[in-house]
C-alpha cells in the first residue's frame, strides 16, 4: 500500500480499509506515512481525525453535522435512493453552490451523477460516515431508499378500496421493496432497543412510532409511505400468519425474526381505525441475559427480605404494577435464584420472554383451551416444588394459586394493581376468601421503571421549583440533583436505560388482621409504612439522591401525596419532553 513502512498494524489496516471504501488515495497515504514516519506512532489514529486532516490537506470544510440544519426542501431535488446509496447528502445552498456532506472524497462518481440530473453546482464537504448514515436516517425516514423505488415503479400501485381483491394485495405485499421496507423497521427498532412498533394510520400520512425506555417516539418517514400502507399492514399479516383479507375485526399473531445471533418473539396486534388498520407490535427479546437478584437495584433491607421469602417452603409471592414494568423480568431472576436440581420449578405464561435452562415452561394457548387456570390444575398433579403464573387474571386462577400455596407450594405471579397494599384487597374483590389471603399470601413488591439519566450530556440543575423539591422530599442541600439535556447518543431526550425501583410490603400478623377485617389498601399502607415499608417515591427519591434519575421521571411513573401533582414540578424543556396471538410454532424470519 505504501513505500514507507507502517509498524501500527490497526492503523495500517485503517488506512487500507478508507483506500478500498474511496475515503482516501494511494497518495494520502504515502504523505500520512512519511508525515509520521515509518517509526512514530502515528497521531492520526481514527476516522475521524483521518478526514479531519484530509480536509485541511484539500482546503475542504470539515463538519461533524452536530449543529447543521439541513435544507429540506433543497434535499427533496435529490433522488432518495442515490442519496443512500453512495451516502452523500446535500446541506445547503451556498455563494451559488450546494453544499454536499460526503466520508467518500474519491468516489466522484456519486456527485457528477447528481450534478447531471440536477444541473446544480457541487461542493465537497468531508463529515464522518456514521454522522451522514445518521442525518440520513433522520432526514429521509427509515426506509427511504425502498420507498422512492417503489414511487418509480409505475406498474406498482395500491389502491384503497373497501372491496379490493384480497390476492392482488397478497401479491403487493410480497414485493422485494415492501418485504426490505417492514425488515428496515423491524430492524432499526431492534437497534434503538424498542419495546413496541406502533403503524398509526391517519387521513393523510402513516405514523411510525417507537416505545423507548417506556416513552414514545416519532420516527421519521418518507411521506409518500401512506401510498402503500394496505401493502405494508398485509406484508406484517402475512409474517404473522394472519387473514389479510380480513380488515373489520382485530386480529392477533407472533412473528420470529434473527437478527444476528439474536432471536426476537414479536406480539403483533392488528385493530380496524377509521382511516386502516393500526398495528402494534412488541418485542420480546428471547436471548436477554438475567441479572442476579443482588443486580436489580433492591435496597439492602429489601434484599434481604426477599432472599428470605425465596426460602421459604410455601406461600405466594406477588409482583405488581402496569404492563411494562419489569414485573416477568424480576419474577424470572428470582426463579433463577433458586433454580437447583433438588427444585422443580415449572410456569404457565402468556408469552414465555425468557427461556430459562431446567426451569419447565408453558405457553398459554386460548384457541387450543389451555388457560391459566385449566394449565394450573394440570402443573399440580406433575409434583413442583415452585410454580410461577403469569398473571391471575380471574377469581378461578386465584383460588387455584391459593390453594396451591396452602398444599405446600411456593407460587409467584403477577397482578395489575397500583401498589403492594392495593394486590391485597384486590384478590379479595377477585372473590378470594379473606382467610385464605390472609394464610397464604407472603409478600407483595409493587415496581416501576423510570429512565435513567443519559450520564454524557446531564446537568445539574439549580433552578428554584428543584430547589424547594429538595427540601420536599428530603435531599440535603449539598447534594446535587440533575436535569436531562439530551445529545446525540440519547436521541436528545437527556436518558438512556431505565432501572426499576420498589415498593416491598412484608405480611405480619398485624397486616393478615387487617385483611380479615376487610380493612382498605390505604389503611394497610398507613400501618405498612409505619411498620418500614418505604413507598414507590421513597424508593424513586433515592435515585435522584444518587444522580441516576430526575424528579420529573419519579413524579411520572409514581403519585406522591405529600407534592400534589406531577405538573407542579416542571420538566426542563427537552426534545425528550415532546415526545409525546396466533399459537402455532413460526418460522424464522431472518432480517
Amino acid at each position: 500500500m505504501s513505500e514507507v513502512e507502517i509498524r501500527d498494524e490497526a492503523f495500517k489496516q485503517l488506512l487500507e480499509k478508507m483506500v478500498a471504501e474511496k475515503q482516501l488515495s494511494p497518495m494520502d497515504v504515502e504523505t500520512l506515512a512519511r508525515k509520521h514516519g515509518a517509526n512514530a506512532k502515528a497521531p492520526v489514529q481514527t476516522e475521524d481525525e483521518i478526514l479531519r486532516w484530509l480536509a485541511n490537506e484539500y482546503g475542504l470544510t470539515f463538519t461533524t453535522l452536530e449543529d447543521t440544519e439541513v435544507d429540506r426542501q433543497l434535499l427533496s431535488l435529490f433522488p432518495a435512493r442515490i442519496l443512500l446509496k453512495d451516502e452523500v447528502l446535500p446541506l445547503r445552498r451556498l455563494n451559488g453552490s450546494v453544499e454536499v456532506a460526503t466520508s467518500r472524497l474519491f468516489a466522484t462518481q456519486a456527485l457528477d451523477t447528481l450534478k447531471t440530473m440536477t444541473g446544480l453546482q457541487l461542493k465537497p464537504v468531508i463529515a464522518p460516515r456514521e454522522a451522514i448514515q445518521r442525518e440520513m436516517k433522520k432526514r429521509l425516514g427509515v426506509g427511504a431508499d425502498t420507498i422512492d423505488t417503489l414511487g418509480e415503479e409505475a406498474s406498482f400501485q395500491v389502491v384503497e378500496d373497501e372491496n379490493e381483491d384480497g390476492n392482488n394485495l397478497d401479491s403487493a405485499a410480497e414485493d422485494a421493496s415492501i418485504i426490505r421496507f417492514v425488515n428496515q423497521v423491524l430492524k432499526d427498532a431492534i437497534d434503538l432497543r424498542a419495546s413496541d412498533i406502533h403503524l398509526e394510520p391517519f387521513e393523510d400520512e402513516l405514523r411510525i412510532r417507537y416505545r423507548i425506555d417506556g416513552v414514545l417516539q416519532e420516527i421519521s418517514v418518507p411521506p409518500q409511505i401512506k401510498r402503500f400502507q394496505p401493502a405494508i399492514v398485509s406484508r406484517v399479516k402475512i409474517l404473522s400468519h394472519l387473514n389479510i383479507a380480513e380488515k373489520r375485526l382485530p386480529q392477533d399473531g407472533r412473528i420470529k425474526i434473527r437478527v444476528g445471533d439474536a432471536e426476537v418473539d414479536i406480539r403483533v396486534s392488528v385493530i380496524p381505525m377509521l382511516h386502516g388498520e393500526a398495528v402494534v407490535m412488541r418485542l420480546l427479546r428471547q436471548n436477554s441475559k438475567l441479572r442476579g437478584l443482588a443486580q436489580l437495584g433492591l435496597d439492602q433491607r429489601e434484599y434481604k427480605s426477599f432472599k428470605r421469602i425465596l426460602g421459604l417452603p410455601h406461600g405466594i409471592i406477588l409482583v405488581t404494577g402496569p404492563t411494562g414494568s419489569g414485573k416477568t423480568s424480576t419474577l424470572y431472576t428470582a426463579l433463577n435464584e433458586i433454580n437447583d436440581a433438588v427444585r422443580k420449578i415449572i410456569t404457565i405464561e402468556d408469552p414465555i420472554e425468557y427461556q430459562l435452562k431446567g426451569i419447565n415452561q408453558i405457553q398459554v394457548s386460548e384457541k387450543s383451551g389451555l388457560t391459566f387456570s385449566r394449565g394450573l390444575r394440570a402443573i399440580l398433579r406433575h409434583d413442583p416444588d415452585v410454580l410461577l403464573i403469569g398473571e391471575i387474571r380471574d377469581q378461578e386462577t386465584a383460588q387455584i394459586a391459593v390453594q396451591a400455596s396452602l398444599t405446600g407450594h411456593l407460587v409467584f405471579s403477577t397482578l395489575h394493581t397500583n401498589d403492594a397494599p392495593g394486590a391485597l384487597t384486590r384478590l379479595v374483590d377477585m372473590g378470594v376468601e379473606p382467610y385464605l389471603v390472609a394464610s397464604s399470601l407472603e409478600a407483595v413488591l409493587a415496581q416501576r421503571l423510570v429512565r435513567l439519566l443519559c450520564p454524557l450530556c446531564k446537568q445539574e440543575d439549580k433552578s428554584p421549583p428543584t430547589l424547594a423539591l429538595k427540601a420536599q422530599v428530603n435531599i440535603p442541600a449539598n447534594t446535587p440533583v440533575y436535569r436531562a439535556v439530551g445529545c446525540r447518543e440519547c436521541r436528545q431526550t437527556g436518558y438512556h436505560g431505565r432501572r426499576a425501583i420498589f415498593e416491598w410490603m412484608d405480611l405480619n400478623n398485624e397486616i393478615r388482621q387487617m385483611i380479615l377485617k376487610n380493612c382498605s389498601s390505604g389503611e394497610i399502607r398507613e400501618v405498612a409504612q409505619k411498620l418500614g415499608m418505604r413507598a414507590l417515591s421513597e424508593d424513586g427519591w433515592r435515585l435522584v439522591r444518587e444522580g441516576t434519575t430526575t424528579p420529573q421521571e419519579v413524579l411520572r411513573v409514581t403519585k406522591d401525596q405529600s407534592l400534589g401533582e406531577p405538573s407542579e414540578v416542571k420538566p426542563p424543556a427537552t426534545a425528550g419532553n415532546a415526545i409525546t396471538t396466533a399459537d402455532k410454532p413460526n418460522e424464522l424470519v431472518s432480517l
